[in-house]
């Protein structure tokens, strides 16, 4: 399954907005190099070239680089993957924002993003933690498995210590960690839950009908609706980490 790009833009606005919140701990600079590191439709990409530095943005999600390359025709868009990603030019900086829990592959990516960077060029991310989702997913799977369906979970949620061993494995030296709750709501009333299962947990979905999936959908509102219904609105039990980190060679 593909990401619906247009549907992320007009439901998930929250995103790049709560990745304003990053920008103070990357610092762009005028004239800096950097790779904005799953960039999505680009609006993130957008805030960093505003800066006056030169950033490109890479996204393995066709439908999202395309909707970034019509955004923001006078940015460097890229369909990559982070993990291969390849540059003739090093960076002053990698930033990522809402990524790293899709990579199960940390190390590589890690390897990868210091291997992009110049010696003390700066890696600053934000992504799910340890505890991100669990209500919601935990449903998921319960009601999947009642149904006869094992599905292994698509993201890698690692408590903070665990990601900073691997940063540290990768030649990094951490200089700034932190693991937060964010409640998160969601747009669109009643229907703001299935929006945001066919959107982020559209893995667990792949290999059911349409029928299946809005059987499911029904299944796991009931079961979370106490503990994420509120003030008409449904809500995300996000937890998320949040890094600074410099290269050391």
């Amino acid at each position: 399954m593909e990401w619906q790009a247009g549907l992320y833009d007009r439901h998930y606005g929250f995103v790049s907005e709560y990745g304003k919140g990053l920008l103070p701990l990357l610092a762009p600079k005028p004239g800096e190099r950097i790779l904005d590191l799953g960039c999505g439709t680009g609006d993130l990409t957008a805030e960093i070239h505003r800066s006056g530095a030169e950033v490109i943005g890479v996204d393995r999600s066709e439908a999202m680089i395309r909707e970034a390359r019509r955004k923001f025709p006078s940015i460097e868009f890229v369909c990559a993957d982070a993990v291969t990603f390849e540059s003739g030019r090093s960076f002053h900086a990698v930033f990522s924002n809402a990524v790293l829990h899709w990579i199960r592959d940390a190390e590589a990516l890690l390897r990868n993003v210091y291997r992009l960077l110049l010696p003390g060029g700066r890696f600053v991310a934000e992504f799910g933690g340890a505890g991100n989702v669990r209500t919601i997913e935990d449903a998921i799977r319960r009601v999947m498995a009642r149904r006869g369906r094992v599905a292994e979970s698509p993201w890698f949620f690692p408590t903070i210590g665990e990601y900073a061993v691997l940063m540290e494995k990768a030649g990094f030296c951490v200089v700034f960690a932190a693991h937060f709750e964010r409640m998160t709501e969601l747009e669109d009333g009643e229907n703001g839950l299935d929006h945001w299962i066919r959107m982020f947990a559209f893995p667990y979905l792949a290999e059911l009908s349409e029928a299946e999936i809005r059987s499911l959908i029904e299944d796991v509102k009931a079961q979370v609706r106490d503990h994420l219904f509120y003030d008409g609105k449904w809500h995300a039990d996000y937890r998320r980490i949040r890094v600074a980190a410099v290269r050391e060679d």
